[in-house]
């Protein structure tokens, strides 16, 4: 499946990421994206960055190297009322918001703590995808989550560094039951290359593989293209961003 924007992206802000913003962009026009979000981890993760970081994004252009950028942030899921570290001041600085379980951050616990926090997650209003969910450490109730998800508007990403098995072993197979759920549940997929370096932005073979064998539909897959992307984050109430009026089109 044809994939033209990066949800999930590092920069070495994150304190264990090795690229610039710069170096990402140029690396995410060669791999063919028209779009990512750069989303360091938020402060609570161990080497991140201050939330003032965040606040400053507002600095950033909208391109570089040709590519649309999104101003983001992967923040830390850090209790099971759902909470995610976001400063009160951040959220109006942010485009793009995951939420993702850190074993740092959010000890692993049973499948019921884990399915009823990701689910007051996505009801807080304050994420718009939950990030890499196929890590067996955090097992989950599928259907209930995705459900969920699609009730209110919330993606879930699936993770090409997860299902090439370099980190969260043993996400494969679930990764492909979460996507099968939320293609049951009506509701939406985003893809992260979750890059640590700047050559793994925008390569997604074994996402774009997975999407495929399942026969995901592209109406499904708000990151096939900008504009289902953009159309995706004003139908979670964001209000558009002006510099990219024409991606709409």
């Amino acid at each position: 499946m044809q994939i033209q924007v990066d949800t999930h992206t590092h920069t070495y802000a994150s304190g264990h990421a090795y690229s610039t913003l710069i170096e990402n962009a140029e690396c995410a026009y060669q791999h063919g994206m028209k779009m990512f979000c750069t989303t360091d981890h938020a402060s609570t993760m161990p080497g991140a960055p201050h939330y003032w970081f965040f606040n400053n994004q507002r600095i950033l252009p909208r391109f570089l190297s040709d590519v649309a950028i999104l101003r983001g942030m992967e923040s830390n899921i850090i209790n099971e009322s759902g909470e995610v570290d976001i400063h009160p001041s951040t959220d109006e600085h942010l485009d793009w918001v995951i939420a993702s379980f850190h074993e740092p951050v959010f000890a692993p616990s049973t499948k019921e703590v884990h399915t009823k926090t990701l689910i007051n997650v996505i009801k807080s209003g304050r994420i718009d995808a939950l990030g890499h969910l196929g890590n067996p450490r955090y097992d989950f109730d599928f259907k209930a989550v995705a459900e969920c998800a699609k009730q209110y508007h919330v993606a879930i990403e699936l993770n090409n560094s997860s299902l090439k098995g370099g980190s969260r072993a043993g996400s494969e197979q679930r990764c492909e039951a979460i996507a099968l759920a939320v293609k049951e549940a009506g509701g939406y997929i985003t893809t992260g290359s979750d890059a640590h370096f700047a050559h793994d932005l925008g390569k997604f073979e074994k996402v774009s593989e997975l999407l495929d064998r399942i026969e995901m539909p592209v109406e499904q897959v708000i990151t096939h293209t900008p504009r289902q992307f953009l159309t995706f984050l004003v139908k979670r109430g964001r209000q558009p961003i002006s510099e990219f009026e024409s991606m709409l089109i």
